[in-house]
């Protein structure tokens, strides 16, 4: 996650879309606000005052990022909301008078989003450093402790690491089967696959999550990358074969290569590979505070159904779900293909 909220939306919006983060901070910040709708809300007057600017300034950020601020909660009131607002406050709204037939409040959420975005408050700035100190914090603890295995808290983890590893299988017997290279081909094409799947090596990958040279790539991947590695995997076996059954032979390391370079431009896997580079790009930097370079292009604001997904109270982790009767009958289904 970027230290500076100001100069990113996905990182705000990452924050923003992590309601288990949001009740913390609203918790630990004690900002104040007004009860109404089951939200807290504050006035224009109230954000001038906590972040100690003025008028303009906030009305300058409303102009330059109002779609951003409405998604997140500011809305304006009127006729009968604007009554109710008014009537909570004794039938007046400080520095505004009675008078007034329309009114702009912000939400807990949206005035979050206001303290992302004002580069010229230390208050806001203070606020914006709790936020991440709250969010790091919030995330590690619902992940049991460390974010390394977050991936596996997904319930679609595990049929496709199961997948994963047939297709794997597949994959290896095919390469001692039909490709004429010492045992060092397991390691270089397993590499030349996460490559094409998500543009890095196993050591490049490691070095990015803070791996120990022990871990297992795999056991830290998403359903979703799992998945393309296992289409990748499957289908480059399928073509080793009938290659080398074309040639008489088996087909020598460059023979290989041209096959894999024709499966990064197959329209059918596309769509599989930039959702796995999405995914990972994307939860990577919102779950782990990691940034694949390489993966830029595919980063995008993590939905809130992915927030609750690894850290809800339905996700769980990988003993709870080995230690489940209902998950153990998926892998016995799976088993019986």
């Amino acid at each position: 996650m970027a230290n500076d909220l100001t100069s990113s939306p996905i990182d705000r919006q990452n924050v923003l879309n992590n309601r288990y983060a949001l009740e913390k901070i609203e918790e630990h910040l004690a900002l104040g606000g007004l009860a109404f709708e089951g939200d807290s809300w504050f006035t224009k007057q109230q954000l001038m005052a906590i972040f100690g600017v003025s008028e303009s300034t906030i009305e300058k950020y409303l102009s330059s990022h109002e779609p951003e601020l409405k998604a997140n909660g500011y809305q304006l009131l009127k006729g009968k909301n604007l009554k109710k607002f008014k009537e909570l406050t004794d039938g007046t709204v400080t520095d505004y008078g009675t008078k007034i037939s329309i009114l702009g409040v912000f939400n807990f959420r949206a005035t979050l989003n206001v303290a992302m975005l004002l580069t010229d408050s230390e208050r806001a700035k203070a606020v914006r450093s709790r936020i991440l100190d709250i969010v790091i914090d919030v995330v590690a603890e619902r992940a049991g402790g460390h974010t390394k295995f977050i991936n596996q808290r997904d319930t679609d983890y595990l049929p496709s690491a199961y997948k994963e590893y047939s297709y794997r299988k597949v994959f290896t017997d095919a390469l001692d089967q039909h490709l004429n290279m010492g045992n060092i081909k397991y390691g270089i094409y397993t590499n030349k696959i996460y490559q094409l799947v998500f543009k890095e090596n196993a050591t490049e990958y490691k070095q990015i999550l803070k791996l120990a040279k022990a871990d297992n790539v795999r056991e830290t991947l998403y359903a979703e990358v799992l998945k393309a590695i296992a289409s990748i995997e499957n289908g480059l076996a399928t073509d080793m074969e009938t290659q080398a059954e074309t040639l008489g032979r088996k087909l020598m390391p460059a023979e290989l290569d041209q096959l894999l370079e024709g499966l990064e431009v197959n329209s059918y896997l596309t769509p599989i590979i930039d959702d796995a580079r999405t995914k990972m790009a994307s939860r990577d930097m919102s779950f782990r505070d990691a940034l694949h370079e390489n993966l830029k292009p595919y980063l995008q604001t993590v939905p809130e159904g992915d927030v609750d997904k690894f850290l809800g109270d339905a996700s769980r982790s990988l003993e709870e779900q080995l230690s489940d009767p209902e998950t153990l009958e998926v892998f016995k289904r799976l088993k019986d293909r």
